[in-house]
């Protein structure tokens, strides 16, 4: 499964982000956070598994930077 995503917070081994098509707030486990930040947009791969907790938790296998305006809706700059 593909997410784009506004970067809300960024951590070690993990980043808060808001889902750009549905608004929700997500919290992504990464191997590494390293050269991201908040304000980011990304694009995150993942295996399509959410858990039901709040907020839903996935494991990204892949994450990049994307160009802002494909995160307009989640208020990306």
């Amino acid at each position: 499964m593909i997410l784009f995503a506004l970067i809300l917070k960024s951590e070690r081994g993990q980043m808060l982000v808001r889902d750009c098509h549905t608004g929700q707030t997500i919290l992504v486990h990464v191997r590494c956070a390293c050269g991201f930040r908040a304000g980011n947009c990304v694009r995150i791969t993942y295996s399509g598994a959410m858990t039901m907790s709040i907020p839903p938790q996935i494991t990204a296998h892949s994450i990049r930077r994307v160009c802002p305006s494909l995160c307009r809706g989640c208020g990306g700059r």
